[in-house]
């Protein structure tokens, strides 16, 4: 009987263990920041732009409502400077940029 509830009891860990692992959308939006926004962006709660023109993530959501971000960013962010290049994301990228802004507010 204990076997039995043991062996029970590790087969749901090592289904469980791999979910646990994975990264949350959060830490994938905070990878897609640091990998492409942030030589021009401050994208945490404390530095700042290393281009003083642009605006530090975390005061985005004082300029406009975060989830109203999803649809410029599927149809591609396009500026009035030349610094900033022009890009659109696939949804799930969409998705997890916009879950790390939100932890930012």
């Amino acid at each position: 009987m204990l076997h039995t509830a043991l062996r029970h009891g590790l087969i749901g860990l090592l289904l469980v263990t791999p979910a646990l692992g994975a990264p949350t959308a959060e830490q994938r939006g905070k990878a897609y920041a640091r990998a492409n926004c942030a030589r021009c962006h401050a994208i945490d709660r404390r530095s700042e732009s290393p281009l003083k023109i642009a605006p530090p993530f975390r005061t985005l959501h004082q300029r406009y409502a975060i989830d109203s971000l999803e649809e410029a960013l599927a149809e591609g962010i396009y500026t009035g400077h030349a610094d900033m290049p022009a890009f659109e994301l696939e949804p799930d990228q969409i998705h997890d940029l916009l879950s790390y802004l939100k932890t930012l507010e």
